[in-house]
């Protein structure tokens, strides 16, 4: 169809919208009359979905175009490059995971899907080998099923370059890349899901800014390498096994400037990093109000943590399975509950900071028994172990230069036994 007949018939189309009902119009008529390269900004209205764009063309709904996908498939699938989706209110999506049922389904790169409201879709947005594309500022929520069940806010398959920034995503399952690289997600909030950020088998990602905060898990790392993560803030963890980032055999991964406040542990660390001569690093870092500041799977190798401040942690670090966390590299954090002084006021304690496993490492092994941390009966066990230990203590860390802030040794948590 040439351009002169596509006018003709978007003109006519227009006219039929604008003299009509709401929801008569059919869009889909609209974006293939809408020549390329052009702006198609529809009359303001509910318009039926299942909408297919396979051409450059911007679909502009100013904040008043609805589109409804009926409650079957994806409401909108964008299978070429080149497109923007802008303004517009996306809902109704169908409710199968086999069809990733989408409010809006891309297909092609470097298109731009911004500020839209994506609501009652099981996935928000669906990325399968896409690449160089920007998903910015798009409200986005699942259906109202169980946790379990509802689909990703944002998910990218096997897609490169994205940039997926100042999105506001609440009550879906996951956000998830899984085998993409590259990619850019920064100033994102996610509220109300399982895990904020999953990462599976996707390297060389950046991670900034963002803010998540009720969520099971905060962000999780699997086989994925050379991750930077940097001033985020993760807090409010749900549940007795919430976790704040979560590592499974990845490597390089550099953790700066972030704040994890309040889960139940705050770092989890399992064989990472995974690849010889690699190292995942720590610095700056603000750990406070968790349960566990950071929990080892194993007594395994390869992390620095400098410059980190650990504040009121119930127990700031622990390893399962036996052994300390000796063979990590601690330098120059800060402590709370640190026993020595800054005599010479350097900014640095006159002793090293020690902390030793006692009769505490029973709950560490046994997670159900953390129910009667604080009981008088556990506490007793403990104090008379800290006096008269049954056995040898076990040395988790030893930071031989601690770093000292006026008035930090006020308060404290249970295992910061300075020695």
């Amino acid at each position: 169809m040439n351009r002169l007949a596509r006018s003709a018939i978007l003109a006519t189309v227009l006219s039929l919208a604008a003299t009509s009902a709401w929801a008569v119009a059919d869009l889909q008529a609209l974006v293939d009359a809408t020549p390329d390269g052009g702006v198609l900004s529809p009359p303001p209205g509910l318009y039926l979905g299942k909408i297919k764009i396979n051409r450059p063309i911007t679909l502009d709904g100013r904040g008043e175009v609805r589109i409804d996908g009926e409650g079957r498939g994806s409401v909108i699938s964008i299978r070429g490059s080149g497109v923007t989706l802008r303004g517009l209110h996306i809902q109704g999506s169908g409710e199968n995971h086999d069809t990733l049922d989408s409010g809006i389904s891309v297909r092609g790169n470097r298109n731009r899907i911004e500020d839209n409201t994506i609501e009652d879709s099981l996935f928000g947005i669906d990325l399968g080998q896409s690449n160089d594309n920007v998903i910015a500022r798009n409200k986005i929520r699942s259906k109202p099923l169980d946790l379990g069940v509802k689909g990703d806010g944002i998910r990218l398959w096997y897609s490169r370059g994205n940039q997926i920034v100042d999105n506001e995503i609440r009550d879906v399952r996951d956000v998830v890349v899984w085998y993409s690289g590259g990619n850019t997600i920064a100033r994102n909030t996610v509220v109300g899901g399982r895990y904020a950020l999953h990462f599976m088998y996707s390297e060389r990602n950046i991670v900034e800014d963002n803010h998540y905060s009720e969520n099971m898990v905060g962000i999780f790392l699997m086989y994925s390498d050379g991750v930077v993560i940097r001033r985020n803030t993760i807090a409010q963890g749900v549940g007795a096994t919430s976790m704040g980032i979560g590592f499974k055999e990845s490597s390089d991964v550099l953790l700066e400037d972030n704040v994890i406040l309040r889960c139940a542990t705050g770092i989890y660390l399992d064989i990472s990093p995974y690849e010889p001569d690699t190292t995942n690093r720590f610095f700056r870092n603000r750990i406070a109000f968790n349960s566990i500041g950071v929990m080892f799977h194993s007594d395994w190798h390869g992390n620095v943590f400098e410059g980190n401040d650990f504040d009121d942690n119930f127990t700031q670090v622990a390893v399962r399975g036996g052994g300390g966390a000796t063979r990590q590299v601690w330098r120059r954090n800060r402590w709370g509950g640190y026993r020595g002084f800054d005599r010479d006021q350097d900014g640095t304690g006159d002793r090293p900071h020690e902390i030793f496993s006692y009769a505490d490492r029973f709950w560490v092994e046994q997670p159900h028994a953390a129910f009667f941390r604080g009981s008088p009966l556990f506490e007793m066990i403990d104090m008379l172990d800290r006096l008269a230990p049954f056995t040898q203590p076990t040395l988790i860390l030893r930071d031989e230069e601690p770093r000292f802030v006026a008035e930090q040794s006020r308060g404290g948590t249970r295992d910061d036994a300075g020695s």
